[in-house]
């Protein structure tokens, strides 16, 4: 387990802060100590919450060509059929994972391949499981062509606690399967598009690890 990237200059700087709150709360109550250990605990819980947000487990990833793997640690809360009019133009299945705000916030990828499209959309902060957060929240999307030329579009979608999106792929760029491509700070949501005829093998409601939980067999 590490710490991810992301954190790590907000996670130095809480620490100055919350050590200079704590030295002030001494200062001015010297002889408070029910104060005094009410703001250190209070400190150590919250930083102990924010560190939670940016770990990184580190895992050996297991790759299939022919499977999809999750891309996001969370819940499935989407598994539909629909049209994909972005970029595909037509009919695919979606998959949704919702991520909490306790979930690991790593975005991998579900599959190898190379990267045929990425766009950064701006957009609104409605709640993650909003039908619209999809359409119209801040979002981006990536189209990575795999070696058989099938094409996968998945998206990371801010919501109301999650104010930034970070997205490391670029076109033309070549990522294999785990690797990972993004960040969602505070959780959110990523949906993926997959061929009609690809096998889903998760339901709504199963909680799934990003990089590891197999979602859905191509055929």
């Amino acid at each position: 387990m590490t710490i991810h990237r992301e954190g790590r200059t907000l996670l130095f700087v809480l620490l100055i802060i919350l050590f200079a709150l704590n030295w002030g709360v001494f200062y001015l109550f010297p002889t408070s100590p029910y104060t005094q250990n009410g703001v250190i605990f209070a400190s150590v819980l919250f930083y102990l919450i924010i560190l939670q947000f940016f770990r990184n487990p580190i895992f050996d990833i297991t790759k299939h060509d022919n499977q999809v793997l999750a891309p996001a640690d969370g819940k499935v809360v989407v598994i539909e059929e629909t049209e994909e009019t972005e970029y595909l133009k037509g009919k695919r299945k979606q998959v949704s994972i919702f991520m909490s705000p306790v979930n690991v916030h790593v975005n991998r990828m579900p599959v190898g391949g190379n990267i045929s499209f990425y766009k950064y959309h701006p957009g609104k902060y409605l709640v993650a499981w909003h039908p619209k957060s999809s359409t119209e929240n801040e979002r981006t999307t990536v189209v990575v062509k795999m070696k058989n030329g099938v094409e996968i579009l998945f998206r990371q979608i801010a919501g109301a606690l999650a104010r930034r999106i970070k997205c490391y792929v670029q076109e033309g760029q070549s990522l294999e399967q785990g690797q990972e491509f993004g960040f969602i700070k505070f959780g959110s949501r990523v949906d993926i598009y997959l061929p009609l005829d690809a096998k889903v093998t998760v339901k709504i409601g199963d909680i799934t690890k990003g990089g590891r939980t197999v979602i859905a067999e191509l055929k």
